[in-house]
């Protein structure tokens, strides 16, 4: 009877240490899984680690690298005194009134590490490129940004010059008019970029500098605008040095001084006519400009001069200035006024006035902060020494990303 028992006892358990082994050996199978999966993580973190670190390909590249632009397009009625199109008209359009998409650039950028950089511009002018047509495809900028201690930056490629306020800073939605100021397209030479190298950083709190050594002007007729090479296969006999010191102390202040000094912006062209002097076409830049946003309030100034040495055909002396005040009556619309005066053949010789006048008011409408409607009314006055005079109105339409 009791050995019945045992038996009965037995044959109970039996069920029950089976599954107790099985158990045992689903969880051995389980922790051997885990530890596998665990394995497998750890090898993909040491490999975007090493990725992230080294700036090679592969998976979450895109992560560091982004995408942006900006584009805008006008549309100008403009005319002289005589009631005759003051622009060049297009085909067909007796009264030359002109629609152009002015520009779209596509912006591509990549962090390699927390401290190497790489910055790129794509731009289309006038929509259409190639022969016979109005625009043309430029790369505007595309360097390295090495941040090699601090605050304080090494750069190397092709880069906007640090040129005053706007040459670095001219996205549709940051500037009021529909056009760039004319002093800082045909005095400062904006947008004006070139290669080479380039240090900057912050001296002390609000204390900025940058010190560039880059391709120099290319002319020999004193054409500023036209000098710029642009890295296109450049002429790199003599080169240019800029020298810019700005304060950024005050909220809502950005003020500055630059300096560019060129030995012989004819980059050694024996063609270049001299007032018997062996060498001539040094050149000397300096630009100061104010950029101050007080709540509602803004006003922007800039100040810019060349004085070229030695060239019989280029003008001497060549200066512009110009005051903006603005002011925001509603949070998305302002309205400014700007009052303009330059003069790009001042002691070339010619007879009659040179100095240009010009007298832009308008609004701007800011959609949201990156997209702005523009409209504006402009009178300019070339003075008597040549040119057409331009008055009417300008729309456009700026954006971006």
């Amino acid at each position: 009877m009791k050995l019945s028992r045992i038996a009965a006892a037995v044959f109970a358990l039996a069920p029950c240490v089976a599954l107790a082994d099985e158990a045992s050996l689903s969880l051995e199978a389980l922790a051997a899984q885990l530890k596998a999966q665990q394995m497998q993580i750890e090898a993909l973190t040491a490999q975007v680690e090493s990725q992230d670190k080294d700036g090679a390909a592969g998976a979450g590249w895109f992560t560091k690298t982004t995408l942006g632009g900006y584009g805008e397009m006008h549309f100008s009625h403009l005319r002289n005194s005589k009631g005759n199109d003051a622009q060049n008209p297009p085909k067909g359009d007796p009264n030359g009134d002109s629609l152009d998409y002015h520009r779209y650039v596509l912006y591509v950028g990549h962090h390699f590490n927390d401290d190497v950089k790489f910055f790129s511009e794509f731009e289309l002018e006038h929509s259409l490129s190639g022969q016979g047509k109005p625009g043309e495809v430029e790369l505007e900028q595309a360097y390295i940004d090495w941040r090699y201690a601090g605050s304080h930056h090494f750069v190397s490629g092709l880069f906007l010059l640090p040129v005053g306020y706007f040459n670095e800073t001219h996205e549709p939605e940051t500037f009021y008019g529909v056009e760039r100021p004319i002093v800082e397209q045909n005095v400062i030479p904006g947008v004006w970029w070139e290669g080479g190298i380039m240090g900057q950083g912050e001296l002390a709190p609000g204390i900025k500098y940058d010190v560039a050594v880059t391709t120099g002007l290319n002319t020999v007729n004193g054409d500023i605008r036209a000098g710029r090479q642009k890295a296109a296969k450049a002429n790199a006999e003599d080169h240019a040095y800029t020298v810019r010191l700005r304060y950024t102390g005050i909220a809502g202040l950005d003020t500055g001084v630059t300096y560019q000094r060129q030995q012989d912006i004819t980059q050694g062209d024996a063609t270049a006519t001299c007032f018997g002097q062996e060498k001539c076409g040094q050149a000397d830049m300096l630009v100061g400009h104010v950029a101050l946003s007080k709540a509602d309030f803004g006003l922007r100034a800039v100040y810019a001069q060349w004085e070229v040495e030695g060239l019989v055909n280029g003008a001497g002396k060549q200066w512009g200035w110009y005051v903006e005040p603005s002011y925001k009556i509603l949070p998305k619309l302002g309205v400014f006024a700007r009052y303009s005066e330059l003069d790009n053949k001042d002691g070339v010789g010619s007879t009659g006035e040179t100095r240009v006048e010009q007298v832009v008011a308008g609004v701007n409408f800011w959609l949201t902060d990156r997209v702005v409607f523009k409209a504006d009314v402009q009178n300019e006055n070339p003075g008597t020494g040549g040119g057409k005079d331009k008055e009417g109105f300008n729309l456009g339409v700026g954006l971006s990303f």
